[in-house]
């Protein structure tokens, strides 16, 4: 969910990375998660498999960024209102997983991550952790202004808002309706105001 993987390599060429992110959403689609080989994404973006190589270790975490991190682009979220902030971010992230990408990259990275520890782990700490805490302000100022409590568990209503998304679209298929968000939102934020 950050797009701020690990540094390795030279700078990233902002022209090939949008490349290869395409590139990466256009075949997943085409092909699926399977089909999808660093080779087919190199060769479709125009540059060499050792450009993909320099920024992600391997085609899960390209695909991961390339797919599942479209919401850390967008500012973070402030309505004024917990429900609105948790709407605007649920917004996102099922718009994330309805893209076509999104459906044909799930079951296989799924497995791919359960295969591989290490692969959680790195996701965990250079694309979730990030993004967790960047979304902390969303809490931090509902805390402010007095709607849920200093020591809300962030991470874990952020594993909520993000699980039950993943569920209901990735999971279980269903087409969201246009209210799901502020359905989500508002069980969340009812749930953990302060009463």
């Amino acid at each position: 969910m950050s797009s701020s993987s690990p540094s390795r390599g030279r700078p990233r060429d902002p022209r090939s990375h949008e490349a290869i992110v395409g590139a990466v959403n256009e075949l997943l689609a085409e092909v699926g998660y399977a089909a999808t080989s660093i080779g087919a994404v190199a060769a479709r973006a125009g540059v060499g498999k050792d450009t993909v190589y320099r920024r992600w270790r391997g085609k899960p975490e390209l695909v991961f960024e390339a797919v599942f991190t479209t919401t850390d682009l967008a500012p973070t979220p402030d309505t004024g209102t917990l429900a609105g902030d948790l709407t605007a971010l649920l917004q996102g992230l099922v718009e994330e997983f309805e893209a076509p990408a999104a459906a044909a990259a799930l079951p296989g990275l799924l497995a791919d991550f359960a295969a591989d520890p290490v692969l959680r782990a790195r996701i965990r700490e250079h694309f979730l952790a990030p993004s967790k805490q960047r979304l902390a302000a969303v809490f931090e100022r509902a805390a402010e202004r007095g709607e849920i409590a200093s020591d809300t568990p962030v991470d874990l209503v952020l594993d909520t808002l993000a699980g039950a998304v993943f569920f209901h679209i990735g999971l279980v298929g269903e087409s969201p309706d246009p209210q799901l968000a502020g359905r989500l939102a508002a069980v969340i934020a009812k749930g953990i105001e302060i009463r």
